[in-house]
């Protein structure tokens, strides 16, 4: 079976695993349909965790191939993982000074990027679909690799686009349930926490692409990607987990998303 996935299109594969971590996103967010308010402990659980799955994917599914792809260069075999994981971070800092946006249990007056008259759930919706950006665009480097005819890369493909998908699921619930909050109808919730996703099939289409047209260049677009989802981390889901209390409960919720990525990537790739 997995042969016979290796030989369809990488760019094809990478819009199939885009649209799977969308529709992840927008099962989750359908949970507003059923809950009014998201407790905040379980919400910092369910930031906690994405960050886990995030770090894990970052190392495993993508630094780890980048450094692998490059062995031929001996002890300089770092440098593509080390030059695309720094341009990874100043994309996503561009992105963050680009686009007016408001991390979710942010006063308003904390909003960030350029100056705007845009509503409060706008800028909240914007700074999670700026979180998702890495993600796609990670999935679609990893699909993109297929073009080598590895299977082993197919797989590690896989296991990253299912542990991506598995943190949508909460995270979904984690923007359209606080939008109901902030007033939105049920329905206009779950249109703007799935719509927060949609960046994810074209960032992984784009991310295939350039993968597949310029091949020398996988290593370092891994690490681009992982680079960009570890400042998505830093600067936005460790924060956020931990502003409201219940630390500990974000912390080992960030453990066990790690573990579990890991087990995966290691057991699976």
């Amino acid at each position: 079976m997995f042969h016979q996935l290796a030989s369809l299109n990488p760019i094809l594969l990478a819009l199939i695993a885009g649209l799977f971590t969308w529709g992840c996103t927008a099962l989750g967010a359908s949970l507003v349909f059923f809950f009014k308010n998201l407790n905040t402990k379980m919400a910092n659980v369910m930031l906690g965790f994405a960050a886990g799955v995030m770090i894990a994917a970052s190392f495993w599914s993508l630094l780890s191939p980048a450094i692998e792809l490059s062995s031929g260069l001996g002890k300089l075999s770092f440098i593509p993982a080390l030059v695309g994981f720094l341009l990874g971070g100043v994309f996503l800092r561009l992105v963050d000074r680009l686009i007016p946006h408001l991390h979710f249990g942010f006063p308003e007056v904390e909003k960030e990027g350029p100056k705007t008259k845009l509503r409060k759930i706008i800028l909240l919706v914007l700074s999670i679909t700026i979180h998702n950006i890495p993600e796609g665009a990670a999935v679609g480097v990893a699909f993109g690799a297929v073009v080598t005819g590895n299977t082993e890369a197919l797989i590690a493909a896989l296991v990253l686009a299912f542990g991506i998908g598995i943190q949508n699921f909460p995270e979904g619930a984690a923007v359209s349930i606080p939008l109901r909050g902030e007033g939105l109808s049920r329905g206009k919730s779950f249109w703007y926490g799935q719509l927060s996703a949609v960046v994810e099939p074209i960032f992984a289409v784009i991310g295939a692409f350039l993968v597949v047209v310029v091949s020398p260049v996988l290593p370092y677009a891994l690490a681009f990607a992982a680079g960009a989802m570890i400042f998505v981390v830093i600067e936005e889901l460790i924060p956020e987990s931990q502003r409201e209390g219940s630390t500990d409960l974000a912390t080992a919720a960030t453990m066990i998303g790690f573990a579990i990525m890991m087990t995966l990537d290691v057991a699976l790739g």
